[in-house]
């Protein structure tokens, strides 16, 4: 019988994963396999999806930095978004966004109190929230200094790429 105290649980950090992503986008690679004591890691990359596949677990599709057909609206550009007014750039709030496919968890863990809360204040690199993504936790990390203004998106829901999570007043 195996301890279940012996198991480490593998958190990836959203920078990470970004980083991966994009020195494999840079790299015209295909294909990258990374291997360490706690993680074995393959990535598999085609014109359209980059794909991070763990051994023993996986982490969703991402969407490759690819060029959108001129008749789709590109999800990435900040000015074409289709968001609702309140969020637009216009009103001086910036957006944290989900890095990944995944569900939203406001906490580490049911007990524990939400990393961040309406008023409260966020500084660079400081963990927002996790996005669980087939059994791997992946904190999100704030990339602007500000005050939570809006929790965009309910406790433990599904999440899509480039989801809007939280609004933040950078003043």
């Amino acid at each position: 019988m195996e301890n279940a105290s012996n198991k480490k649980k593998i958190v990836m950090k959203t920078k990470e994963i970004r980083d991966l992503i994009d020195f494999i986008a840079g790299t015209g690679l295909n294909e990258v396999h990374i291997e360490t004591e706690e993680l074995k890691l393959s990535v598999k990359r085609d014109r359209k999806i980059t794909q991070v596949i763990e051994a023993g677990a996986a982490v969703a599709p991402v969407a490759a930095p690819a060029p959108q057909p001129a008749a789709a609206p590109a999800p990435a550009a900040p000015a074409a978004t289709g968001k609702p007014a309140d969020s637009e750039p216009a009103s001086g709030l910036v957006e944290i966004k989900s890095p990944m496919i995944g569900t939203f968890y406001r906490s580490a863990n049911p007990e524990s109190d939400a990393f961040v809360n309406v008023g409260d204040s966020v500084s660079v690199g400081q963990t927002v929230c996790i996005v669980e993504a087939m059994k791997l936790f992946n904190e999100i990390e704030s990339e602007v200094s500000g005050k939570i203004v809006k929790v965009l998106v309910e406790n433990a829901t599904p999440v899509e790429y480039d989801q809007p999570l939280f609004l933040v007043d950078p003043s």
